[in-house]
């Protein structure tokens, strides 16, 4: 298991290639704070009472508390992976995903970390590749994962 303390560093495609199926490479753990909540709220117009009015999730939510955004926790994905990562290239982008699902609310104040394995590597043209990336985004101490997504990202090197 890689931490990003030692982030793998990428230089091209075989790089990326080599570590198909291969040890996770796991990021630091991040606080999601309700300051972080509310200003997700704000920038997708999401105000849900479950997510930004602690008093009332506390008296009413099923969670006994307000939770995060399922959308926030995904948006971390690619900010987690640069912690575990780096990736030499001209250009990366993100290119969507695959499968997302939610199986467990993230609590605010909640720790999160992801964990990274490169499931396939594919040629989209001259020095570019497309990598899907099977992720788990935990909770700590939850028993469930928070996410489990399917990434897929493009490199140009």
């Amino acid at each position: 298991m890689n931490s990003s303390a030692t982030p793998l560093i990428v230089y091209d495609a075989a790089a990326l290639r080599a570590h198909l199926g291969g040890d996770a490479l796991v990021s630091e753990w991040v606080e999601v704070g309700q300051c972080r909540v509310n200003q997700f709220a704000d920038a997708t117009d999401d105000h849900q009472w479950i997510h930004v009015d602690p008093e009332r999730a506390g008296r009413e939510s099923p969670f006994g508390g307000p939770i995060a955004h399922g959308f926030l926790t995904l948006s971390l994905i690619p900010a987690l992976l640069m912690q575990t990562v780096c990736i030499e290239q001209r250009l990366g982008v993100n290119y969507g995903l695959n499968r997302v699902r939610f199986p467990a609310p993230v609590p605010v104040g909640a720790r999160l970390r992801a964990s990274f394995v490169v499931s396939e590597v594919e040629e989209v043209g001259e020095g570019a590749v497309q990598v899907t990336w099977d992720v788990i985004v935990e909770v700590d101490g939850g028993s469930k994962p928070a996410c489990v997504a399917q990434f897929v990202t493009r490199h140009y090197f």
